[in-house]
């Protein structure tokens, strides 16, 4: 009777024993958290790597230990370095983005860090997908449709560069009016749908941040790209490079506007910032 009397006894001191150790994991694992945070700062990131990897061990439940993880692996991804060593950094710091939507599936930090590791390794089309995504989850976020014209832009002027070195000549940057016609039809081919989509993702960043400086410095150039498709049409040359000629003059002011705005706020610039 005594003996069989133990077992709940037991069973009760057992769980208020694991219910014990599991706060202490919990009060170690905030800590570990903490000092990652602290390494990350002072940009020692193999420390907060290991920090933030044992706040996770500790508690897998802790909310920010799988972000800042990943986080902390994606700082440390050199962007267009496509050795083993980097590739795998940036597949673990996707992992951990990847986790973290598992129980978060619309987690904006985490479908952002993915998204920007993707066009770091030169994934563009997976980063614009996850740029998608973040839209999908958050239809007001200027900077992912702002990321979408700029990866359309780039790949733009890439294919500029590469046909117009084809042929012995240099971007001038205002619409290549002497390019010859087949390298010009070439580009008509491969850049219409990336001008077309980067301008319309550009709009929808400005639609939503109207003082987007950076937005409208793209609007610049990817006006510039459109003035290489127009293949002989003098005049439609013209007014493309004249569009881009006014969003550069508003990027100009813009920026300054913000920069005086910035400078004018509690917290701005002061001669004495560190």
């Amino acid at each position: 009777m005594n003996r069989l009397a133990r077992f709940p006894v037991m069973a009760a001191a057992t769980a208020t024993l694991i219910a014990s150790m599991t706060g202490c994991h919990r009060l170690e694992a905030r800590d570990q958290l903490n000092k990652g945070v602290q390494a990350y700062k002072s940009a020692r990131y193999e420390e907060a790597i290991n920090h933030f990897q044992e706040a996770v061990n500790l508690d897998p439940s802790l909310p920010m230990a799988r972000i800042y993880l990943a986080t902390a692996y994606a700082q440390q991804v050199v962007p267009d370095l496509q050795s083993p060593e980097n590739m795998k950094t940036a597949n673990l710091a996707i992992q951990g983005f990847q986790e973290v939507l598992g129980k978060d599936p619309n987690n904006i930090n985490a479908l952002k860090g993915i998204a920007a590791l993707y066009l770091e390794i030169g994934k563009v089309d997976e980063a614009k997908q996850w740029q998608q995504k973040v839209i999908a989850a958050d239809p007001q976020d200027a900077e992912a449709n702002y990321t979408i014209g700029y990866i359309d832009w780039r790949q733009a002027y890439r294919n500029a560069v590469k046909e117009l070195t084809a042929v012995g000549m240099t971007d001038d940057g205002n619409g290549n009016a002497k390019m010859p016609k087949a390298t010009c039809q070439a580009l008509v081919q491969q850049n219409t749908p990336l001008v077309t989509e980067g301008l319309q993702y550009m709009q929808k960043a400005l639609d939503i941040r109207p003082n987007y400086d950076d937005a409208m410095a793209y609007m610049n150039l990817l006006n510039r790209r459109k003035a290489d498709l127009e293949c002989g049409n003098d005049a439609a040359r013209k007014a493309d490079l004249d569009q881009a000629q006014q969003w550069s003059a508003k990027m100009m002011s813009t920026r300054k506007a913000n920069e005086e705005k910035k400078a004018s706020q509690p917290g701005g610039i002061v001669m004495d910032q560190k």
